[in-house]
Formats: C-alpha cells, structure tokens, sequence
C-alpha cells in the first residue's frame, strides 16, 4: 500500500495513505506504550491515560471535545494494548484541522484535574468489575497468566483495583512524562489528504520535546500448566494454547494459512468437527498473539461443563494431525483464497487504511503493499505449512479456563 513517511525535527512521524476518491479523513495518533511498560506501582496507567487524555487540557475541556466532534459528525474514540496505545478520529476532509488541533491538545497538554481522575477512576473500576463478571475475559486472562506469568506481557490492560485505587495524579503524569515523547508517537493519516498536512502536523505537534523512550525485550521462559478460575457457570470456557513465533517472523504468512485452516471460519477443522458434526458448541476459533518477544497461538471453547474434556481431546488430536500431516492442497487453495480476500475488503475505508499504516509502523515491522502480502500469501507451501505448524502447536501447552472444575481437572490435556 502506498504510503508517505515525514519524520519531523522533534522526532515524530507522519506516516499518510492518499485517497482522493473519499470524502473523509482518518487521523489517528498512535503511542509507542502499553501496559508492558509499567512498573507495578503504575500497573494500568496506559490504559488509565487513555481515558485521561479525552478529559482535554486547560483549552479543550472534556464536554468542548466531545460538542465538537458531536457537531462535525466525526467519530472518536481510542484503545489500549500490552504495547502501545491509539488515539483516533474519523472526520470529513475538510474538517481534518480541527481533528489534529484537538489530538493535539490531548497528547500534549492534559489538564489532569484531580476531580476528573478521581471520576475516572471509578469508571476504570467499573470496567474492571465487567471484565470479571465476563467469564470468556477471565478465561483469556488465566491464559495470558498461565503462558507469560512473569514476563512484562502477563498483567492485564486494565491493571488491578488495587493499583488503580492508588495510583496518584503524580504516578500518572509522571508516566505520561516518560512515554508520551514525540520519539515515541506516530501520526497516522488517510483518506483525502490536504497539500498542507505536513504542516498542519509540524504546527499542532512541533514545538513538543522530548526523549526517546526504551522498552526492555526478554525471552519469557514457558512450561505447561494450567489456571483455573472455579465458577458455577453454565458454560465452560477454554483457552489453550502454546508458545509461537514472533511479531515479525518472515513465517507469519504461512501461520495465518494454518491459523485459518484450524479455526478461523466455518469451514475450519475444529468448527466442523467441534460444532458441525458433533455439536459440542457454539463458539470455537483459533487465534495468534504475536509480539516482538513472544508469541502464542490459541484456541477457544465454549462448552457444557460436562462436554470440556470430549473438547480438549479434539482440540489436542486437530493440533497433532496439523503438526504431523499438515493440510491438504483443497484447504491450502480455500485459505489462501480466504486471507487474500479478507485483505481486501478490509482496507476499503480510510479508517481501516489509518489503522494498518500507523499499527505497522509503530511496531516496526516493514511496510508492504497488497501485491507483495499477495504474493508472500500466495508462494506459502506445503513445506512450509507443516514447519510453521509445529513451531505454533507443539508445545509446551497451557491452558486457561473458567468453569465448575479444578486445574488437576484438565492436567492431562497439556502433556
């Protein structure tokens, strides 16, 4: 995909995608840091600033941001993951200024008036609470917990009550202070762009100084075991998964093939074996948390409580057939056909342009066009699917789950 990359004196980038035949624009700000970058004392403050910074600075109030948006008709809003953090708004064209002036505002100078953190502060609570009330949540957590325990990537997003009950306005600012540089943030753009965007940019974020920021990398040290959070539930969830490759591994290509042809649609095995045939459940897919230091590949089951172990089993034999054989040339042809597909349809609006330009460059990997991801998709081969296949799913295993049963319960399916 084409793109255009400014870096500006004080170091932060521009990166843009030029769509002239739209009518909107897609700004979003994206933040080198995430909930990996905490010390414990600051266990959720990425995540804590993300609803922070909207509550504006001395200029742009909370209710003035969120008027001014509401008349332009633009949509706002932003995210928080273990490594970095997104700000973002979807305008018209012409209404772009307005949209970076605000960001702006944001990013640079938040108030961060003590009445508004402490509102907020029970509005992160009660988010807390809800991901704790949702057992598929707890189920993902125990997982990460059981897989990355110890390593930076294993505490939640959200942080805990505790550290979100005692984190002071100096803790927060702070980590602001220390990750939020112009080093460490990437403006990302698209859609029907303004001769003048570099300078509208340089204008709103010039005069912002700052260091670069670090972040400490570590192999994390993995071995099989499972956690269990007993409840009395209706539905028991499963999550079990092992060990994968890294963010930027050349073999990524071949891994989202396998992915697929496991558990990323109807016409995957475990969906029609787990489902189809047997209906055992309603939910099962497969997924890959790839990052620079770790990865994992990861299945998820919603079953009867009394149907987990016919489950896992199944789970366990699919990931031993895909190791061993791997797929046949009707299931290669169907997800290459799948994922080549998927990608184009996905970067139809300048929204989803924004975000694969600003992801990609915030995390360093190498930008591609859709012809050369088509063409690395295409060239996978068998050889490959059945390489790739074994460093995703042989092990060691660990499982995270919540039902009516104990860890000893579901030892068995990780050796």
């Amino acid at each position: 995909m084409e793109h255009k990359l400014t870096t500006l004196p004080n170091g932060l980038r521009l990166i843009t995608h030029h769509m002239p035949l739209t009518r909107s624009v897609a700004i979003g700000c994206w933040v080198d840091t995430g909930s990996r970058d905490e010390t414990p004392e600051e266990a959720g403050a990425s995540h804590f600033l993300e609803h922070l910074l909207f509550k504006g600075s001395d200029r742009w109030s909370a209710r003035s941001i969120s008027d001014t948006f509401d008349r332009l008709g633009a949509r706002h809003n932003a995210f928080t993951s273990k490594e970095y953090t997104c700000f973002w708004t979807r305008m018209r064209d012409e209404d772009l200024p307005v949209g970076i002036e605000i960001l702006a505002e944001m990013l640079l100078r938040p108030a961060f008036r003590q009445h508004e953190i402490d509102s907020e502060r029970n509005v992160v609570l009660e988010e807390i609470n809800m991901n704790d009330d949702d057992p598929t949540d707890v189920a993902h957590e125990e997982f990460i917990h059981a897989i990355w325990g110890g390593h930076a990537l294993a505490p939640a997003v959200l942080g805990t009550r505790t550290s979100i009950s005692q984190m002071s306005r100096q803790t927060i600012h702070d980590y602001w202070a220390r990750r939020y540089t112009p080093h460490s943030v990437v403006v990302a753009v698209a859609g029907n762009l303004p001769d003048n965007l570099v300078e509208l940019v340089e204008e709103a974020f010039g005069a912002w100084n700052g260091e670069p920021v670090e972040r400490t990398l570590r192999t994390p040290h993995i071995t099989s075991n499972v956690r269990v959070t007993r409840r009395d539930t209706e539905q028991a969830h499963l999550v079990i998964g092992s060990p994968s490759i890294t963010r930027n591994d050349e073999r990524r290509f071949a891994l989202s093939l396998v992915d697929h042809i496991l558990g990323g649609g109807m016409s995957s095995r475990l969906f029609q074996e787990i489902r189809e045939t047997r209906g055992l459940a309603y939910a099962v897919h497969t997924f890959r948390m790839p990052f620079e230091d770790a990865g994992a590949s990861v299945t998820y089951v919603g079953t009867t409580p009394r149907q987990a172990d016919e489950v896992l089993k199944i789970v366990r034999d699919q990931l031993g057939l895909i190791t061993e054989q791997g797929v046949t040339e009707e299931e290669l042809d169907r997800a290459k056909g799948h994922v080549k597909g998927s990608l184009a349809i996905s970067l139809e609006d300048a929204n989803s342009r924004m975000n694969l330009i600003g992801r990609t460059e915030i995390v360093g990997q190498e930008h591609r066009t859709v012809d050369e991801i088509v063409a690395a998709i295409t060239a996978v081969t068998h050889e490959e699917i059945i390489s790739v296949a074994g460093a995703a799913y042989d092990g060691p295993h660990v499982i995270g789950a919540v039902g009516p049963f104990d860890s000893e319960d579901l030892e068995e399916y990780i050796r």
